[in-house]
């Protein structure tokens, strides 16, 4: 499956593109890599071409063409754009392609559809994530150093004259995504929808945190088992893959959104959010939401809801299939009744029927009076008064259910119900308040105990300065989370992770209960405010507070 990826430099030396697409670099410092003499080492296998000019004098073409037409002098400005074409590793054996093919597909395309620009074409056979896949870089001058005839993609007149830079709008990008495929369908290669959102979206931060994090895991579990030890886990797992995972097995078993919200919490402590009809995602170990759209397109609203619907519509299927089964297994009576004398009618309801629960939700009735699309129509009018009917029976069911005496017990109920509403809110807010509180104490400690080895070391060294560049990230996490469990814990002992952990269990737990208790209060007092709005409405009480309201206003 060819990819399409695109960068936006803003780095004023051009050189520096040309030395990594020819020269060894580091996967994770991108620093180039020396031989034993410190000369820089060329690539085993590449090919490099250039457009509008020599590969070798890619740099100098470069700066002539701004210097020619003033472009490319502010720092803040993007230099060059450098497009990546990565084709599906399964093609060199399955479909052989070779270096060669490749770097002759990608000339062909920037002839196409960068013409003007002076371009660096490379093609690398290695893959620097170690799969040997085929990629082709292509590194193009921001600014167009030649007239070209206007081509149907180019939007503004400008894009095809000499001296304006290069403008990537969306619909330009959708179209060479639909270039590349259509190029890698002509070459039979292997090959995915660039042009729909991905079911899994992993971004280039996301890909290398999970490399860098794999590989100090690795790390640390060699140290495990050079001790003796076995390793709890051999696999990294990022923030962002722990939420996929989760949401998939959850979304799995779920036939409704509540449920969905209900089960992520209990079982991974993911909080969900739905707000404005997109779903975000809170990892428990972490303060700010991820979105759906974020995670990819399997993990947004839209797609998550047809599957609860799926999983409704089995079980539904499910349960009528075990119930006409169930039917079909019940034993005939009437041989019996006919041998005893008694009916079958009165043998059948001897026999003890399952109770049937049903859950009827009161709803506001209609203002007739206040209602202009029930003045309008009069079909309309006859229907909502025989719905305000059905809400007025099931008022009154409510009231004598509950042993409400007056509209005065009704309004204390109310009352009380908004309070402890509001009891129940703000216990749950200092919940997860206290929550986000020993998750940030975890990560800063995990933080600081997985680093503090680094460290140990930095200082054997005496501080040196080659050993502080090497680890760079590593130290000033080290140095970070140190810095901030000062400031919470002052000269205390810091407290173990196994206690911080248990801790995190209780209050996760609490969290559940009160978030439960929350749910139930808000939905008794939402219940109590449609009763005593209907109750206010069938004794007329609403009209008389609108008379003397508006008695009031005509006497001042």
């Amino acid at each position: 499956m060819a990819v399409l990826k695109h960068i936006a430099s803003k780095n004023a030396d051009y050189r520096a593109a040309f030395n990594y697409l020819v020269y060894q670099h580091d996967e994770f410092t991108q620093k180039p890599i020396l031989d034993e003499q410190g000369r820089r080492m060329l690539r085993q296998e590449y090919y490099l071409d250039g457009l509008l000019c020599h590969p070798l004098e890619f740099a100098r073409a470069c700066n002539k063409t701004n210097e020619r037409y003033h472009k490319n002098q502010k720092k803040n400005e993007i230099k060059s754009h450098h497009y990546i074409l990565s084709f599906d590793p399964r093609d060199r054996e399955e479909n052989g392609l070779t270096g060669e093919e490749a770097q002759r597909m990608g000339l062909q395309f920037a002839a196409e559809n960068f013409p003007g620009h002076q371009a660096l074409v490379c093609t690398h056979t290695d893959g620097h994530n170690g799969s040997g896949n085929i990629h082709v870089h292509i590194v193009i001058n921001s600014v167009r150093a030649a007239d070209v005839e206007r081509k149907e993609f180019m939007e503004r007149p400008c894009d095809s004259r000499a001296g304006n830079k290069h403008h990537l709008t969306n619909s330009y990008l959708k179209y060479l995504k639909q270039q590349v495929m259509t190029m890698c369908q002509n070459r039979q290669l292997y090959q995915v929808d660039l042009l729909n959102p991905a079911l899994e979206k992993v971004t280039e931060q996301e890909y290398w945190a999970g490399r860098r994090g794999q590989e100090n895991l690795d790390r640390r579990n060699e140290e495990i088992r050079q001790e003796g030890l076995t390793p709890r886990t051999t696999k990294f797992e990022t923030q962002k893959e722990f939420l996929r995972k989760a949401i998939r097995d959850c979304a799995a078993k779920c036939g409704s959104i509540e449920e969905f919200q209900k089960m992520l919490l209990d079982e991974y402590g993911i909080s969900l959010r739905d707000k404005r009809g997109r779903f975000s995602y809170t990892h428990p170990d972490r303060e700010k939401a991820v979105t759906g759209r974020m995670l990819g397109a399997a993990f947004e609203k839209e797609y998550l809801v047809d599957i609860f619907e799926k999983n409704s519509k089995a079980r539904n299927d499910r349960t009528k299939t075990d119930t006409k089964r169930d039917t079909e297994r019940q034993p005939d009576f009437s041989a019996d009744s006919k041998a005893s004398g008694t009916p079958a009618a009165e043998q059948n309801s001897k026999k003890t029927k399952p109770q049937i629960y049903t859950t009827t939700k009161v709803r506001l009735i209609v203002d007739l009076e206040n209602c202009i699309k029930a003045q309008q129509s009069r079909a309309y009018a006859q229907k909502v008064k025989i719905t305000n009917l059905k809400q007025m029976a099931q008022t009154l069911a409510y009231v004598q259910e509950h042993g409400y005496a007056n509209v005065e017990e009704l309004e204390k109920a109310l009352s009380d119900a908004k309070a402890q509403t509001s009891d129940a809110r703000h216990s749950l807010k200092e919940t997860e308040a206290a929550l986000s509180d020993v998750n940030k104490k975890i990560r800063l400690t995990g933080q600081y105990l997985g680093n503090k080895a680094v460290y140990a070391e930095y200082r054997k060294t005496k501080k040196s300065r080659d050993f502080y560049e090497q680890h760079r990230a590593e130290l000033s996490l080290y140095e970070s989370a140190r810095e901030q469990l000062r400031a919470m814990y002052g000269k205390q002992k810091l407290p173990s992770m196994k206690s911080l952990k248990e801790e995190k269990d209780s209050l996760v737990s609490a969290k559940n209960a009160q978030y439960e208790a929350y749910q139930t209060s808000r939905t008794q007092q939402r219940e109590l405010q449609t009763v005593v709005s209907n109750v206010r409405q069938m004794l007329g009480l609403n009209q008389e507070r609108a008379a003397a309201q508006e008695k009031i206003k005509s006497i001042n």
